[in-house]
């Protein structure tokens, strides 16, 4: 089973450790016949100086005065801390001397109270500005994944209404022109707003679903155009134990769609997707003419520089996508990695 610290509970392990550590080196050189006594006063003075002042250092002075008032205010307010415990020490010390009832105030010397207190301070200060910077570090990277969140929720959001746009007109069109393929065209386009709906809520999707989807949307322009653009979709490999993030792939193919139909002679689409282990290979292509590459300079639309920017924040290191325009063809590649 595995046991995860809480913040507080490696705090305790540290301070054991600390005043353990302390303790040991304070008594190493004690002779035995003094070690209870010697024991009991290194004890007391850790309880009420040495562990009062470490704590109230690290977590009231570092993140309150020196984040909100500044180095010098800081400073003198260690100073001051450090000069009332030194007495605080020193009369502890003598206390529980006369208490025990042993001389042992032999080679006692008052600045050795001062020196341990100051060395106390010295190292609370450090592991202070430590935790507070592993602290600061924490919040940074815990914002900007909070950020990087936000903006992945929009850029999917962004997704939706621009795809039903799309599948709309299409309906449209294919009702006008084909009535009887209403029914058809209506249950595959509920499942398509049934997975939109209860699928891509989810960080992560099984691919066999995506790519079901994706055979969807193609069924439906096959439906619409008919024979009219020759669209070809080919699938190698097993998709099978595999999850992506959902609507990753679409975008291009309705990217192939919006600017491959239309006002160009012999139109032609072609989806290729290769599974290889864990590796994705996806390629659509479709034809382009010159007035059709300005317009794509001219915007590209939400759909490329959406999956383009999904594929930063999601798939930084394990990805690769090109897009190219030769030969009146215009193609866009992906290879992606789904360890």
């Amino acid at each position: 089973m595995k046991f995860n610290l809480t913040n507080v509970h490696k705090k305790i392990l540290f301070h054991i450790s600390l005043w353990g550590i302390w303790l040991y080196l304070t008594l190493s050189n004690v002779n035995d016949a003094d070690f209870n006594n010697r024991f009991i006063l290194i004890a007391s003075l850790i309880v009420f100086t040495h562990l009062p002042l470490f704590v109230f250092n690290t977590e009231w002075l570092i993140p309150n005065i020196l984040h909100k008032k500044g180095v010098n205010f800081y400073f003198w307010s260690l100073m001051l801390a450090i000069v009332l415990l030194s007495f605080v020490h020193s009369f502890i010390f003598h206390t529980v001397n006369d208490m025990l009832g042993v001389e042992m105030k032999r080679g006692y010397k008052s600045y050795k109270g001062t020196i341990a207190i100051i060395l106390v301070a010295a190292i609370s200060t450090g592991y202070g500005l430590l935790n507070d910077f592993a602290k600061q570090s924490r919040i940074k990277e815990e914002k900007e994944k909070e950020k990087l969140q936000s903006e992945l929720s929009f850029l999917r959001s962004q997704i939706s209404p621009h795809f039903i746009f799309n599948v709309l007109n299409s309906i449209i069109f294919l009702i006008r022109s084909n009535a009887q393929l209403a029914e058809t065209v209506t249950l595959k386009l509920s499942e398509l707003m049934r997975y939109m709906l209860y699928e891509t809520g989810n960080e992560r999707i099984s691919l066999v679903n995506e790519l079901s989807y994706l055979n969807n949307y193609i069924d439906l322009q096959k439906i619409r155009f008919e024979e009219d653009v020759d669209i070809q979709y080919k699938l190698e490999g097993d998709p099978k134990n595999l999850i992506i993030e959902p609507m990753l792939l679409i975008p291009f193919v309705e990217n192939a769609f919006k600017h491959g139909v239309g006002m160009i002679q012999d139109p032609f689409i072609s989806i290729e997707v290769k599974i290889m282990d864990a590796d994705l290979e996806f390629s659509v292509k479709n034809k382009i003419t010159p007035e059709t590459v300005n317009e794509k300079d001219a915007s590209t639309g939400i759909g490329l520089k959406n999956v383009q920017r999904r594929l930063e924040l999601i798939y930084p290191h394990t990805h690769h996508l090109t897009t190219s325009s030769e030969n009146g063809c215009f193609e866009a590649y992906l290879k992606l990695s789904l360890k």
